[in-house]
């Protein structure tokens, strides 16, 4: 199965899925380089986030070019990004 994700900026580390996405699935998404994809680990609902690289612990997460927060732990590429795993900008994490 393929699903699609947005990607606003070329630095963003995660994008934004369109739709719900189960575990396994590829998640296709363009940058300036073309075509990319990623494998989901887990289930992921519309509208939540995937990361596209790892972002480590502590490490500032991107989406539209904007600091939405701070990785709370280490997340991998392909995983569910989203308030189990960063602390929101909003609430102190973007510092």
């Amino acid at each position: 199965m393929k699903s699609v994700g947005i990607q606003i900026s070329p630095e963003d580390n995660v994008v934004t899925l369109v739709d719900d996405v189960p575990p396994g699935a590829t998640v296709q998404y363009m940058t300036a380089q073309g075509r990319q994809e990623v494998t989901t680990s887990n289930a992921i609902p519309f509208g939540h986030k995937i990361a596209v690289r790892d972002i480590r612990d502590g490490e500032t997460v991107l989406k539209y070019n904007e600091t939405i927060g701070r990785a709370s732990q280490a997340i991998s590429r392909g995983e569910h990004v989203h308030v189990h795993n960063v602390e929101s900008a909003v609430q102190g994490g973007g510092r």
